[in-house]
C-alpha cells in the first residue's frame, strides 16, 4: 500500500503538505531529493496569488530556488515551469529573469519547453 504523509519522511511514497512550499522545503534534508518539479505563480494577479513588485517576486523566487537546490541530490534535476510576467503591455519571460539564480549555483539550462 502506498504511504502518503503530511510532513517529510524519507521512507514515504508521497507528501501532501498544505501550506507554504517554503516552510515545507525547510524540513527536507540537504541533497535528499532527486527531482523537483514545480510551476510557481507567474505574478500576474491570478485568484490564487497577489501580484507584487517584480523585484520582490524575484527575491521570493530566489529564496525558494536556493532551498530547492539545497535539497537537490548531486545527480538530481529541477524542472521549473514558468511563463511570462505581463505589465504595462510589456512581456517579461520569467525563465530569462530567473536564469541567473540557477546559474549562480552552477546549474545548466537543458531545455525550454514550449508553453
Amino acid at each position: 500500500m502506498d504511504r502518503i504523509v503530511t510532513k517529510y519522511q524519507e521512507d514515504c511514497d508521497a507528501v501532501l503538505y498544505k501550506g507554504s512550499c517554503y516552510d515545507f522545503v525547510k524540513t527536507v534534508p540537504d541533497k535528499s531529493i532527486k527531482l523537483v518539479v514545480t510551476s510557481p505563480p507567474y505574478n500576474i494577479g491570478k485568484t490564487y496569488e497577489k501580484k507584487i513588485d517584480l523585484n520582490e517576486y524575484y527575491k521570493n523566487q530566489e529564496l525558494i530556488i536556493d532551498e530547492c537546490i539545497r535539497i537537490l541530490a548531486d545527480d538530481g534535476s529541477i524542472c521549473w515551469q514558468v511563463g511570462n510576467f505581463v505589465e504595462n503591455s510589456e512581456i517579461i519571460p520569467i525563465d530569462i529573469l530567473l536564469f541567473p539564480i540557477f546559474q549562480k549555483h552552477n546549474l545548466k539550462l537543458r531545455k525550454i519547453l514550449p508553453s
